[in-house]
C-alpha cells in the first residue's frame, strides 16, 4: 500500500490505457483525479473494512442459560447441616452442565455504523492507493455472446492477470460474463456491479478492471441498467 504522505491530491486526471478484450490497446481514458489520485487517509479505510467485516458477522453463537438448561430442579442437598456450601440446583453456572454466564444469547449485532462521508473518503483512497501503484485497468469491450468459462480465462491472459486477484467492475449487470467467471472462483476473481464497489473488496484484491462503461458511474450508488432519480425523487428512465 502507498503511504500516505506521499498521496497527496493532485486535482489532475490520471491517464490509463483502455485494452480490448483480446489484451490490444484500444486508447486512453482520463480517470477523475479527486477519485484515483486523492490524498490516501489509512485511518478511514481501516473504520471502513473494519464495519463491513463486523456486518458481515452473523451473531448466532448461542449458549444456554441455567434457566434454560434442562434439568436441576431439585435442591441437590438439604440447606443446612451437611458442611457443605448451600446449593440450589445442579445446572448453576459453578456446576459440571450448568448454564452459562454472560454467554452469547443468539441475537448478538455486530454492525458498526460509519457515516457516507467516511466511507466515500475510504473508497478515494483505496481507489488512489491501486492507481498509484499501477494497478487499475479499463476494457472497453468485455462482453461474451455466450457463458463459457474458457473464453474467461482467455481474457485474463490477455491482459497477464493469470496469476492476480481480479476486482472486475460492470457497468452492469451481465449474466454471461458472471456465469464465465464463476467456474474461477471468487478468490480468483471477484465481480462486481459499479453500484456495489466498496473499499474492502478494492484492497482485498492484486488488481482493478473496470468496464469503460462504468467509470462514469463510480461513487454514484447507482449503475447503467438502473432508472435514476432527479433532485425531486422522481425517477426518471435511464
Amino acid at each position: 500500500m502507498a503511504q500516505s504522505s506521499s498521496s497527496e491530491a493532485v486535482g489532475q486526471a490520471l491517464q490509463v490505457d483502455v485494452q480490448k478484450i483480446d489484451g490490444a490497446k484500444a486508447g486512453t481514458v482520463e480517470l477523475p483525479g479527486e477519485l484515483f489520485e486523492a490524498k490516501i487517509n489509512v485511518h478511514a479505510m481501516h473504520e471502513v473494512v473494519t464495519a463491513q467485516l463486523a456486518a458481515a458477522r452473523r451473531g448466532t453463537s448461542k449458549v444456554k442459560s441455567r434457566g434454560e438448561v434442562r434439568g436441576g430442579g431439585k435442591k441437590p442437598w438439604r440447606q443446612k447441616g451437611t458442611g457443605r456450601a448451600r446449593q440450589g440446583s445442579t445446572r448453576a453456572p459453578q456446576w459440571t452442565g450448568g448454564g452459562v454466564v454472560h454467554g452469547p444469547s443468539g441475537e448478538q449485532n455486530y454492525t458498526k455504523r460509519v457515516n457516507r462521508k467516511l466511507r466515500q473518503v475510504a473508497l478515494r483512497s483505496a481507489l488512489s492507493d491501486r492507481a498509484s501503484s499501477g494497478d487499475v485497468m479499463v476494457v472497453s469491450d468485455l462482453r461474451f455472446d455466450v457463458p463459457r468459462t474458457k473464453d474467461a480465462i482467455a481474457f485474463l491472459d490477455s491482459l497477464g492477470l493469470s496469476e492476480k486477484r481480479v476486482l472486475l467492475v460492470l457497468a452492469s449487470r451481465d449474466l454471461n460474463i458472471a456465469k464465465s467467471f464463476r467456474n474461477l472462483g471468487e478468490r480468483r476473481v471477484h465481480l462486481l456491479t459499479v453500484d456495489q464497489l466498496n473499499t474492502y473488496d478494492v484492497l482485498c484484491s492484486d488488481v482493478v478492471v473496470f468496464q469503460q462503461e462504468a467509470l462514469e458511474f463510480i461513487g454514484t450508488g447507482t449503475r447503467a441498467d438502473l432508472p435514476v432519480r432527479d433532485e425531486k425523487n422522481e425517477e426518471v428512465s435511464a
